[in-house]
């Protein structure tokens, strides 16, 4: 175990290190240094708790990847994740919603979180409707999938696995979803939600087409197949998860710099946890496991077309993947124990 949590046990106490620094800096206090340290805790679980579906479709991606994208995607892909998604994309969100440049947002971010704040909540409507339809488009290729002959819930798989023949169904679920949901909102909110949602449902196919072309003609890029196309879906998938860990963190602190260390402590947990998975075979040895993943994203996808409406707290989200997740284990040990002989 230690093997594959080093680098999380490393970036965690450094990550609190640094977070009881700024919390000193900030308040002078040792109650604010305690705070602050809390906050980072709480965060990091957070995360871990709303990524762990993350880390076995994650697995289940880098199962056919090359061993050299796989190795980048551990080490690149975990810089852009941290970095990236944790730091750069709200600094991006707010360049782009108040039309200032990236020095204005760092400096707003640092003199005046709570206005810093406001804007990225501003923007939430359309961070739901991108990364929801994206994430359902992800859920729904899982099962809509006729190469797919192993099923958890029989009679929903097993019909899904035979309607995948026809071409597009999955985008034409998911157009008919947002369709619905725009007819929800209000004349103003409703063109911003829809427009994202296309958005996302472009990049999904987008990435696919990419994927599909680099991992068939590998001579495009050289020592891309296998690994590029893969690449790039995975750094969006992450992307996609992380908005609602990233947007729901400011209702614990409105300070980009304590979001990003307890965020990305959070995130060396799930590399940590994606590496053990495909090292140790576990979605092989646990059938079900990667099913319970992916109905967890599903879940995740109509959870954030709600929240273009109301808040719902992030802890519902996490313990609600985790349940499936878990269920979809016990089942999986159940199943190995009836054919053990």
């Amino acid at each position: 175990m230690m093997h594959y949590f080093k680098w999380a046990f490393i970036v965690t106490a450094a990550g609190l290190l640094m977070g009881g620094v700024l919390g000193w800096q900030q308040t002078g206090t040792l109650e604010g240094m305690a705070t602050i340290f809390f906050i980072c805790t709480v965060l990091a679980v957070l995360e871990i708790s709303l990524s762990f579906d993350n880390a076995i479709v994650n697995a289940n991606k880098l199962k056919t990847m090359t061993p050299e994208w796989q190795h980048r995607f551990l080490t690149w892909g975990i810089l852009i994740a941290v970095f990236g998604m944790r730091i750069l994309f709200p600094l991006l969100i707010v360049v782009v919603a108040a039309k200032v440049s990236p020095w204005e947002a760092l400096v707003l971010a640092a003199s005046e979180p709570e206005q810093y704040a406001h804007i990225m909540e501003g923007a939430h409507l359309s961070i739901s409707a991108f990364g929801g339809t994206f994430l359902m488009m992800v859920g729904l290729s899982f099962f809509f999938d006729h190469e797919k002959d192993i099923h958890w819930v029989q009679w929903i798989e097993g019909k899904m696995a035979s309607y995948s023949a026809v071409r597009g169904i999955e985008v034409a679920a998911v157009l008919l979803i947002v369709l619905a949901f725009t007819k929800m909102h209000d004349d103003a909110e409703s063109r911003v939600f829809l427009s994202s949602a296309i958005w996302g449902l472009v990049t999904f196919l987008c990435v696919e087409v990419l994927g599909g072309i680099l991992d068939r003609k590998a001579t495009l890029v050289e020592g891309a197949k296998g690994g590029l196309g893969a690449f790039l879906y995975l750094e969006v998938l992450d992307a996609s998860f992380s908005f609602d860990g990233v947007i729901g963190a400011f209702a614990l602190s409105k300070n980009l710099f304590v979001i990003a260390i307890g965020l990305g402590i959070g995130a060396m947990y799930v590399r940590s946890m994606t590496i053990m998975l495909v090292e140790k075979g576990t979605l092989a040895q646990y059938r079900f496991l990667e099913h319970g993943a992916f109905y967890a994203i599903l879940i995740l996808s109509v959870i954030m077309y709600v929240q273009s409406f109301f808040h719902i707290p992030e802890v519902v989200t996490g313990l609600g993947g985790a349940a499936l997740i878990g269920m979809s284990l016990w089942s999986s040990v159940r199943w190995n124990r009836r054919n053990s002989g």
